[in-house]
């Protein structure tokens, strides 16, 4: 039998960067963190920026300690991009999709194609940070005029370690200038908003090759050459869409980290004006699937609060919040009043007053009152996308960081009165790899994946209790006020 074949993932979050050494074998897949390093965005005089320099030394650093690999793959964040000027050189850091220059954007983009017009094309939910009204915020710019090419942050990179460009589909569909029904550029949208989609380069799919390593790459981790770089599902909720477990088509999934993407995967997009109206989005996923998915703040908002409160550790924040009253106190954990950094605790604070509802006095109770407000939106977003989607589902599986949480996946399984399995933790990392192995001939299809997923890989299981009335008297609470 041969033996498993080493892939690097490299994996970037929102709030840190990972590289993951995996091997894979028929009946095998072990995944290990070769390195991993903070991603600490940084305001400048002219706003909030990725340190994309920062970030690439850490996936250098990450390959030098992976060892010798037979592929790497490299998946981050949506929506986000450097800008190229005629000689290949990043024109400025990449702007970071929490900052301000879209506010405002979206209703001069939709006096040119109405907001109903654009979802029916493109399918993507409006978020103020989506790639399209960050274009549109940016045509001004000095540096918007000197450029000659657009990557997306995974492209960006991977055009670093190979020295060639391409944009990868999975992320492109993020951008709200691709069709979701031909998978495609729509040119028709672009033309209208002025949008020169030349700015791109070639599109790829998970699993084409990216290039090889640049001889100046080797050097740097002492890597021996050549070493391919495949495309993966470069957005890393295509990764960790494609690291699901399941077993059949009866499933909503909930990709938890800094946000929750909770939906499920189908083979057609859903362009109604009511999927519209619940702003859901269709994202493109692997072998002809849509992530059609409910973005929810997430993680984000304990992570701002344990940052506030000085890095208490976790643990005993969540044992504390398990001894609180169930439901005393939600939140909307979709609105956007939560998107910025700061002031969380009190901002959460402020919105339980706001509606009426007993005030989070304590750590213990405001990460209560988070937890609560998350499998509440979870459990809003998996019955919305079933009745939308005309798809029920019997089970939700819950991967990412998010799955190491005991007490938020016990309440998910609680609120949406389904059963919870819980893990990978490292999904994205995992699709990424998996996809370089189908890519070399490790594994087959998306099911014979997700097969050895379940062999091989860590779950747990988590039952309903109590029925599902307490949270469905809970539903209206937040709207309140």
């Amino acid at each position: 039998m041969s033996s498993p074949r080493a892939y690097a993932a490299v994996d970037l979050g929102a709030s840190s960067g990972r590289v993951m050494a995996g091997r894979v074998g028929p009946d095998s897949l072990e995944l290990t963190e070769a390195h991993r390093f903070a991603n600490r965005p940084v305001r400048v005089p002219e706003g909030l920026r990725w340190d994309v320099l920062g970030l690439y030394a850490g996936v250098l650093d990450g390959l030098r300690a992976a060892g010798q690999v037979d592929s790497v793959g490299v998946d981050s964040w949506a929506v986000d991009y450097g800008l190229l000027d005629a000689d290949g050189a990043l024109l400025g850091n990449p702007v970071h999709y929490r900052d301000a220059r879209t506010e405002g954007i979206a209703e001069q983009v939709w006096a040119r194609v109405p907001a109903a017009e654009l979802y029916a094309r493109t399918g993507l939910q409006y978020a103020p940070f989506n790639t399209l009204y960050q274009l549109m915020a940016a045509r001004s710019s000095a540096q918007f005029a000197h450029a000659e090419r657009l990557l997306l942050v995974p492209d960006l990179l991977s055009y670093w370690l190979t020295g060639e460009q391409g944009t990868e589909l999975t992320n492109a569909s993020t951008t709200q200038l691709i069709d979701p029904r031909t998978r495609e550029w729509s040119y028709e949208i672009a033309d209208r908003l002025g949008i020169d989609l030349g700015l791109f380069a070639p599109l790829r799919r998970p699993g084409d090759p990216a290039g090889v390593l640049r001889p100046e790459v080797l050097e740097e981790t002492g890597l021996t050459g050549p070493v391919p770089v495949t495309a993966v599902g470069s957005h890393d909720t295509a990764s960790a869409v494609a690291a699901v477990p399941a077993l059949g088509e009866r499933f909503a999934y909930i990709c938890t980290g800094t946000w929750s993407l909770a939906g499920l995967e189908l083979t057609a997009p859903v362009l109604t004006e009511e999927s519209r109206a619940a702003n859901f989005t269709n994202e493109l996923g692997l072998d002809g699937t849509v992530r059609y998915l409910h973005n929810i703040m997430g993680l984000w908002l304990l992570q701002e609060c344990v940052r506030a409160w000085g890095d208490p550790e976790l643990d005993g924040l969540l044992r504390e919040a398990a001894g609180v009253p169930a439901l005393r106190s939600v939140v909307d954990a979709g609105d956007a009043a939560f998107l910025a950094p700061g002031r969380m605790p009190e901002r959460i604070a402020e919105a339980c007053r706001a509606s009426g509802q007993p005030v989070p006095r304590t750590p213990g109770e405001t990460t209560r009152c988070i937890l609560d407000s998350l499998a509440l939106a979870h459990r809003r977003a998996v019955a919305d996308a079933q009745r939308l989607a005309g798809h029920p589902v019997d089970t939700v599986y819950v991967v990412g960081g998010g799955s190491r949480n005991a007490l938020l996946c016990q309440l998910t399984a609680d609120a949406c009165g389904l059963p919870v399995v819980a893990g990978p933790a490292e999904a994205a990392a995992l699709g990424n790899v998996l996809v370089q192995a189908r890519a070399h001939g490790v594994v087959g299809d998306l099911a014979d994946m997700r097969r050895l997923l379940t062999r091989t890989q860590p779950l747990t299981r988590y039952v309903p209790r109590g029925g599902t009335a307490r949270w469905e008297a809970a539903e209206a609470r937040p709207a309140t006020g």
